[in-house]
């Protein structure tokens, strides 16, 4: 094929066809196929490799190389040339191997006498599955229209290998979606689940990347954006009144719909002998691996809006929309590259576990998943490319691990440790009604957190003396436009009526940062978590901040009222808040309605400046709550979205302790109640430490409340802060150490 002409291509192609429907065995296939390339590209090697595991390639079939080195050669992620075309998902061509960067030299293969090479990455939707090489003895670059040519025989060898078209014996043969696979992600909420995988997306499948009818397919194709050019501009008529963030993407649509460039690629692909679908994740392929290498956020965005634009085409060319035909099985495990909060909220409570490929500890799934009390699994790479739907599933939520397709001594751990669980909170359930009184007679109060009316029931079932945190935001990040004051009043009320006199304290709206409405003009903020977000957005928007007091005091209906205000940094924020109040209050009193029986108006210390607030406020607010998650990731300057560093930093570090120290003494001082919120609540030696410093009220999801209630049972506060103390002396950084020895002692 060295005319690279675009017959030549399809004649190439058509004999690859050829290979891909005979009944060869997957060995067969293979050496026949890098026979044919090596015949047609006029060179006198070709070789293709395969990753045998995730970071070793292996030569699988040579034409023109040594025989003896199939199977034997491999070569580590980035090592050699091979290993370089593999690990940047980019095209190698030089005229001089040996002089190249990177080059070894591999005796077995005899690859010595050839002086051209050519490499291309074979690859599907961002999954790396080996290389593709050419070589020849003439010292020669190889011309653009071969390195093209190359490329789309490249696409087709993925497909036939995602097919199954090369199953063989050995690692690098055996068939993919089979395997068991461990990934290794991030914790979004803990717990451990077992089931079957339900992708949020069905992964479209290309059965037929060779086309008979180039003319045909180019017509198909042609027709299919035309379908996804209308369907864009039918989104964006309907989004004109949306906010400028929605917009912006689906004007983002319409360009690359629009893209000559685009369309231009994906028609020389299907001149060359490809069927319509495949130049479609051909260029798709190419999108994902160019998101792989680039930094720039905004360029990653407009790749990832090529990506999903890829996928609407693909779904309407094969017709295998988001109804895939498969039923939901009885215990799904639902994985996805990402998911919103409204559909999340759809499958309810009938999930068993998330993962996703992507999401963060703090976006809107997580907050979600956290209210519905289901683990998730958060940038687990590969997960969308790797299951399938059905696939056996086991998620660990506490270590952000995924077993995919497990063996069966993973299964008889994994099952172990849910049996555990299981016994443990059935041993709860003994102490769930006593008291929590420590052995030296401290008594604590133990609260939940809730932001759904699903999560009320968990009230008495787990024991918790009320709710600590009801997060009002979920309401409206769920909805496409702000709900009205009429539906908060009757959520509010519904959620007092199920807490049967129980307190409950209602967090005003916490949005910005990584909660932002979707019908809210979005603010394009370097840093969002230290910007304009919750208490700061409820000052500035103050129509907002009075609708929702409203609502508020009309559901209350003459009971007891909590509110608290989130992110609080400045005593002068909490009392243009409480003065909010006040005139709300005095509204409604005019309008006749039924005031509260009490009302107590609280806030949430979460950045350490409030900790050193004068006295007067610790005087004037009613209650304060710590926010745990926030507080320790401006105490230690660890964004808790950054895995690299936010594990780095241990609640029992002796400045963080010393910090709560402090806010315990203040509050003594003015009387002022004082409670815990956050992860660290949950955990029970963080909450028998956070109990010895001092805080009397932990506040964490219902399932927490059993083992943590448990340990404080069955210690002596005054002795643990002891322990504390003397590691503090000691100079140590973490009182871990020494209080997980004194644990041992005491059991």
């Amino acid at each position: 094929m060295a005319d690279g002409t675009e017959s030549e291509s399809r004649k190439l192609l058509g004999r690859l066809r050829e290979a891909m429907a005979s009944d060869d065995a997957g060995q067969a296939r293979l050496d026949k196929i890098t026979h044919l390339i090596a015949d047609s590209m006029g060179t006198e090697v070709c070789s293709i490799y395969l990753f045998r595991d995730a970071e070793t390639l292996e030569l699988c079939a040579t034409e023109g190389l040594q025989p003896e080195s199939v199977h034997q050669t491999r070569l580590r992620m980035g090592e050699g040339l091979v290993g370089r075309v593999a690990k940047y998902s980019k095209v190698i061509n030089t005229p001089d191997a040996p002089s190249a960067k990177g080059f070894r030299y591999m005796p077995e293969t005899g690859e010595e006498r050839f002086s051209s090479f050519l490499g291309i990455p074979v690859q599907r939707l961002g999954e790396k599955l080996g290389v593709l090489v050419v070589q020849s003895r003439d010292a020669r670059e190889f011309s653009a229209d071969e390195v093209y040519a190359l490329e789309v025989v490249a696409m087709v060898v993925a497909e036939m290998t995602e097919l199954g078209a090369f199953v063989g014996e050995g690692a690098a043969l055996s068939p993919l979606h089979q395997q068991s696979v461990l990934l290794r992600g991030g914790t979004g909420q803990e717990g451990a689940a077992e089931g079957h995988v339900w992708l949020h997306e069905p992964r479209v499948v290309v059965t037929n990347p060779i086309a008979d009818d180039p003319h045909r397919e180019l017509e198909r194709l042609n027709e299919a954006v035309e379908e996804l050019r209308v369907g864009v501009d039918k989104m964006l008529e309907m989004s004109q009144t949306g906010d400028k963030e929605q917009l912006q993407v689906l004007e983002a649509y319409r360009m690359f719909a629009n893209s000559k460039g685009w369309m231009r690629r994906m028609e020389e692909d299907i001149a060359r002998g490809l069927s319509a679908e495949a130049a479609v994740e051909k260029e798709q392929s190419q999108a994902r691996a160019r998101m792989e290498q680039v930094n720039d956020a905004y360029l990653r965005e407009r790749l990832a809006d090529l990506d999903d634009l890829s996928n609407r085409l693909l779904r309407i060319l094969t017709g295998q929309g988001s109804n895939s035909g498969a039923e939901l099985p009885a215990d799904p495990i639902l994985v996805a590259r990402n998911i919103g909060p409204g559909e999340l909220l759809e499958y309810g409570r009938s999930l068993k576990g998330i993962v996703l490929e992507e999401g963060s500890v703090g976006s809107h799934a997580a907050i979600v998943a956290r209210a519905l009390a289901i683990p998730l699994v958060v940038h687990t790479a590969r997960i969308t490319t790797e299951a399938l739907n059905g696939d056996h599933i086991m998620v660990d939520g506490d270590q952000g691990i995924v077993h995919l397709r497990p063996d069966d001594t993973v299964v008889t751990a994994f099952r172990d440790k849910i049996a555990m669980q299981a016994d443990a909170q059935e041993r709860y359930a003994s102490i769930r009604d006593r008291k929590t009184v420590t052995r030296d007679g401290k008594e604590l109060s133990l609260v939940m957190n809730a932001g759904l009316m699903a999560d009320l029931p968990s009230l008495d079932s787990s024991g918790a003396e009320g709710v600590g945190l009801f997060r009002t935001e979920l309401q409206f990040l769920v909805r496409n436009q702000m709900p009205k004051r009429s539906e908060l009043v009757s959520l509010y009320g519904r959620v007092l009526d199920a807490a049967h006199g129980k307190r409950v304290v209602f967090r005003t709206l916490d949005i910005g940062s990584d909660k932002v409405l979707p019908y809210m003009k979005p603010t394009d903020e370097p840093n969002p978590a230290l910007g304009w977000r919750a208490i700061r957005v409820g000052l500035d928007k103050p129509g907002v901040m009075r609708m929702q007091l409203q609502a508020l005091i009309r559901a209350a209906n003459g009971r007891p009222l909590t509110i608290m205000f989130p992110f609080v940094a400045q005593a002068e924020e909490y009392r243009m808040a409480r003065a909010e109040v006040d005139k709300t209050i005095e509204r409604e009193r005019k309008l006749g309605h039924v005031l509260p029986e009490t009302l107590e108006v609280g806030a949430m210390l979460e950045t350490p400046s409030l900790a050193f607030a004068p006295q007067k406020f610790f005087d004037d607010v009613g209650f304060l709550s710590i926010g745990g998650n926030d507080l320790k990731q401006f105490f230690f300057a660890a964004d808790r979205e950054n895995e690299r560093v936010r594990r780095r930093y241990d609640t029992l570090n002796v400045s963080f302790l010393s910090l709560i120290e402090r806010i315990v003494e203040r509050c003594a001082i003015s009387g002022t109640p004082l409670s815990f919120c956050g992860e660290d609540a949950g955990r029970p030696i963080e909450a028998l430490c956070l109990a010895a410093m001092g805080i009397r009220t932990l506040s964490m999801r219902p399932a927490s409340i059993g083992p943590v209630k448990s340990l404080l049972l069955r210690s002596n506060l005054d002795d643990l802060r002891k322990i504390i103390s003397d590691a503090r002396h000691r100079g140590e950084q973490s009182v871990r150490p020494a209080v997980m020895d004194w644990l041992k002692q005491q059991s």
